[in-house]
């Protein structure tokens, strides 16, 4: 089942002139402990629309997320103590949970990923290097403008992917889609809540502009250009085989096609961004959000609930 877009428009102007309110809040998230145990001989190397070079992609994407979330966490627990409003304190609190999972969980998936001969230690070694000397260095003013523009890309993502959710299917491997499934709800679940701190503290346009840019190189530059090595470090072969050269246009378009690739397609929600009175709920994912927890978490047939193994909301405290 594909969903259509949701069309509704919603907080276009929250931030712009309006303070930070328990009024104009969305819903508490929940914190989700998940467990999926991966077995490296099960995983598929085509598990993205049976395409090898776009599921390097999302290979190579699992590996950098887990410092591109641990930096949302350390920049998320450093200005919570800010944060004079007890909701959007708890908020954070979600946020910060929902990402060390997630951070967590792809960790164990990147170790099968090793097993299967991807080149994780060479990603781990290069994508430190990029954080540890280069964002975890900025200014706290300036990470928090990052951390903003990274949750950004991941809601693009998330709402790409739960507006085509046939693209799971196409392979058998139940982990790998349940792995994916979980991570975009969760993103889109908590998508506003990294911007509503950055405008809440800062609210400075020039800044949160300034962190868009590092943002969209590293997702859609950095980790595209790592990814092209992950089919011939699997299998030198690939070198030569003219089965997957002929499939290298197909991935590119699966990724970047302007008519249905996952960011070629998402380029006006993307650069949305940089509209002065933008807001993630401008792109509303009620609908697919109340769906998705539906056809992922229903205690008799989710797809996700053989993995959960349990669910809080935390306290809410002043």
């Amino acid at each position: 089942m594909i969903l259509a877009k949701p069309i509704k428009k919603a907080f276009s102007k929250v931030f712009s002139a309006a303070p930070f309110s328990l009024e104009n809040q969305t819903p508490i998230i929940p914190i989700r402990h998940m467990k999926f145990d991966f077995e490296p001989e099960k995983l598929d190397h085509r598990f993205y629309m049976d395409a090898e070079l776009a599921s390097a992609y999302f290979a190579s994407l699992s590996i950098f997320l887990t410092l591109g979330e641990d930096l949302v966490i350390d920049t998320a627990r450093y200005h919570r103590d800010f944060i004079k409003d007890p909701l959007l304190k708890q908020r954070v609190t979600s946020l910060i949970g929902q990402e060390a999972i997630h951070s967590k969980m792809h960790e164990e998936l990147n170790d099968a990923y090793m097993e299967r001969d991807l080149p994780v230690k060479l990603f781990r070694f290069l994508a430190s290097y990029v954080f540890e000397y280069g964002f975890n260095r900025l200014p706290q003013p300036m990470k928090l403008s990052l951390m903003a523009g990274i949750e950004h890309f991941t809601a693009v993502l998330a709402e790409y992917m739960m507006n085509h959710e046939s693209v799971f299917f196409r392979s058998t491997d139940e982990k790998q889609r349940a792995i994916w499934m979980w991570h975009m709800l969760e993103e889109s679940e908590h998508k506003d809540i990294a911007f509503d701190v950055f405008q809440t503290l800062s609210n400075n346009y020039a800044l949160r502009i300034a962190g868009f840019f590092p943002a969209l190189i590293t997702i859609l530059v950095l980790i595209s250009a790592a990814s092209t090595i992950v089919p011939f470090y699997r299998d030198p072969k690939n070198l030569i085989r003219w089965s997957y050269w002929k499939e290298i246009p197909h991935s590119f378009r699966l990724i970047f096609g302007l008519k249905d690739g996952v960011y070629g397609s998402s380029l006006k929600h993307i650069f949305d961004y940089l509209r002065p009175d933008f807001h993630p709920n401008d792109h509303d994912t009620s609908e697919f959000l109340a769906y998705y927890k539906e056809t992922l978490l229903n205690p008799e047939n989710g797809v996700l609930t053989p993995y959960l193994t349990k669910e809080f909301i935390p306290a809410l405290r002043s």
